[in-house]
């Protein structure tokens, strides 16, 4: 009630316009108030993502960790390859002070040299006959470890295989120089043992490229042990529980389900081993140093000789960048048809 402005005491008030009532005519006050909106709980504005800093702790840390490594890679790997194109270009040697440029003369002269196919073809035949060998021998060997129970057993073998690989390839091809020497060589005394004539392993064409391959693979043959074994170590056994539930034997599971999950493994093998035979010099100078009649004279031999014997340095570069075109397109191949053939993994 208010008995304020003159107003008679009990008059009702008029409707209050906040709480949405109002008068229809003059009967009595009709409520109309209208339902109360539910309001939800506030939500905030997304807000935009800030962009990451370079200069935070973790960034700086990455780059002062990666610059050293990429400074030197770029060094040590980017910076001779590049060097090697633009020498390839001219007619360079290190008692000229100014080499005329050339162009592409030093490849076209490579295509007609007789002695850079020959070099070239013997370089294909180590690698046909090298890396099969070796993919072959060290997978049984691999497989077998990886069926000892003797872990120590295991253990032992993996080592032993494995010594030859940290010997230096110098000082093991020097070894195997004498132990193919044809009159007190031990291979040769060993054969004279059997009723078997002597044998010149490095000096005749038909052994000298054998008996390197032979010393190649005993050299390198125990990484790729360890590296087969370290792929089947890590192969569920529960795929050879359900393979036996299923009535295979143990060809049908090498076959079936060790070879597939062992793919990228042989991949990886298989790429890394045609790369260093590619490679391939320091044995071939030391034991045989090319010959007899150039039957081993490979690629790298060929580059050694141009570069530091004859001071053709452009020459030399120009095989050089050959045998980088090469061992790149042999890789991509590889690897592609091995893209291609794999089926599944795991």
């Amino acid at each position: 009630r208010r008995t304020d402005g003159g107003r008679a005491r009990g008059r009702r008030p008029g409707p209050d316009p906040r709480d949405g009532r109002c008068h229809q005519g003059s009967g009595p006050v009709a409520s109309t108030r209208l339902p109360a909106k539910r309001v939800g709980p506030s939500v905030a504005a997304p807000r935009l993502a800030r962009p990451k800093s370079l200069f935070r702790p973790t960034s700086l840390f990455v780059a002062g960790s990666l610059t050293p490594i990429v400074g030197l890679f770029f060094l040590f790997s980017i910076l001779p390859i590049l060097a090697s194109i633009v020498l390839a270009l001219f007619r360079y040697s290190a008692i000229d002070p100014s080499p005329p440029f050339i162009g592409l003369a030093n490849f076209v002269n490579l295509f007609h040299d007789p002695l850079f196919l020959k070099s070239l073809g013997n370089t294909f035949e180590f690698v046909l006959l090298a890396v099969p060998i070796n993919i072959l021998v060290a997978l049984p060997i691999a497989l077998g470890l990886h069926s000892l129970r003797l872990r120590w057993l295991r253990d032992g073998l993996r080592a032993l295989y494995f010594l030859p690989t940290a010997a230096p390839i110098v000082a093991a091809a020097v070894i195997w120089a004498y132990l193919y020497e044809p009159t007190g060589g031990l291979m040769n005394m060993a054969l004279s043992h059997l009723g078997v004539g002597r044998v010149i392993w490095l000096g005749a064409e038909k052994t000298a490229m054998p008996s390197i391959i032979a010393m190649s693979l005993w050299q390198d043959i125990g990484y790729n042990i360890v590296i087969f074994l370290a792929g089947l170590e890590v192969i569920p056994a529960v795929f050879y529980e359900a393979a036996a539930i299923d009535g295979a034997n143990r060809w049908q599971q090498f076959r079936h389900v060790t070879l597939p999950l062992l793919s990228r493994t042989s991949a990886f093998i298989l790429v890394m081993t045609m790369i260093s035979y590619l490679q391939v010099f320091a044995q071939v100078q030391i034991m045989t140093n090319g010959g007899p009649h150039d039957t081993t004279r490979v690629l790298g031999l060929f580059i050694y000789d141009n570069a530091f014997r004859y001071t053709r340095m452009g020459y030399a570069s120009a095989a050089s960048v050959v045998l980088l075109v090469l061992t790149m397109v042999m890789t991509l191949v590889q690897l592609w048809l091995l893209k291609r053939s794999t089926s599944w993994e795991y």
